[in-house]
């Protein structure tokens, strides 16, 4: 589990040839169900939860949690901070830049979708590297506690939903807490705030950019949090790839929306789709102001190996995964 990989071929070349062809502005349907499931009652109810889980994954990749513990003042809450923390001046920002998946950037993500920047900024939280990347007490009072609280509901929220999916790949059930290990230094998980950028009037009908390109996520779960009214979230299942139809998911902030990474699908070798996702623009007449979302990553620690069960992917750590899906889409000296 924790072996290092003595090589790190690198093995995404067809998966980010497979993402430049989603750049296209494709159909929409509405046909397609996002299911919600019910964490209630989790600990006796855990194998109902994992068939739930397991058979709304396979179908889209994507589902909604409900009755999932965190309460929604909370919420609303870890928004406000990251209002907070996107006000401040763009000097203030920069003393804490984005390096190795920690920090802050603007329009540094350059999707290989669509090969233009991401109309968004973003500020990563990974714990182990955050010691100088926080906003002074001075700079923003209670920033620094408040994300740490959250960043540990997701990671709790997290790991019930790997657990189900250990449960269902025969693993047992602390199998990827294991792997998302908080007290290791090699722990890379990541809260990550975002702001994708209001339409400026001039520009609204002319939008010839995306707020985040098609693309698949490189972890092994993501937990998004949504702000009623600030919708653009779309999703397309594999089986939809070549017909590039998409399905919207409106935003709704008592629900968490989940979805499959790589890291995940590579370990279940294949079984559990990662799919691919954007946050389309405003539609006109549609709300034109800034967007805001919250995005956990369940990123497995760096030494944590990833093996495909039936060998049918070359083993990898999950450092090693992450560093080439990241110099994909930000360059090398991220």
């Amino acid at each position: 589990m924790t072996a290092i990989a003595t090589s790190a071929p690198d093995f995404t070349l067809a998966e980010l040839e497979k993402e430049s062809r989603m750049g296209a502005m494709g159909s929409e349907t509405t046909t397609r169900e996002v299911r919600r499931i019910s964490l209630a009652d989790f600990d006796t109810r855990r194998a109902e939860i994992a068939d739930q889980l397991w058979d709304a994954a396979v179908d889209v990749g994507f589902f909604q949690l409900v009755d999932h513990g965190i309460d929604l003042a909370d919420i609303r809450a870890a928004f406000a901070e990251a209002e907070r923390f996107f006000a401040l001046p763009d000097a203030v920002k920069a003393q804490y830049p984005l390096a190795n998946n920690a920090g802050w950037e603007s329009k540094a993500q350059v999707r290989p979708s669509t090969g233009t920047a991401d109309q968004k900024e973003s500020y990563q939280i990974t714990l182990p590297l955050m010691g100088p990347l926080f906003p002074t007490e001075a700079e923003l009072p209670g920033f620094k506690a408040a994300m740490l609280a959250f960043e540990q509901k997701s990671w709790e929220i997290g790991m019930k939903v790997l657990s189900c999916f250990a449960l269902k790949l025969g693993f047992d059930t602390e199998f990827f807490t294991r792997a998302h290990d908080k007290s290791s230094a090699e722990y890379q998980s990541t809260l990550r705030l975002l702001h994708y950028y209001a339409i400026p009037p001039e520009a609204q009908a002319n939008l010839d950019l995306w707020r985040a390109g098609a693309h698949t996520d490189f972890d092994c779960l993501t937990i998004l949090y949504q702000r009623q009214g600030q919708g653009g979230l779309q999703v397309c299942p594999g089986k939809e790839f070549e017909k590039q139809e998409w399905t919207s998911i409106p935003p709704d902030e008592d629900v968490i929306t989940c979805n499959i990474g790589d890291m995940l699908m590579r370990w279940s070798d294949d079984q559990l789709p990662s799919n691919f996702h954007r946050v389309r623009n405003p539609l006109p007449g549609e709300y034109m102001g800034p967007r805001y979302s919250i995005a956990f990553f369940c990123q497995a620690n760096r030494d944590a190996l990833i093996e495909s069960p039936s060998g049918k992917y070359p083993s990898i750590t999950a450092g090693d995964y992450l560093k080439q899906r990241i110099a994909a889409n930000f360059g090398k000296k991220y």
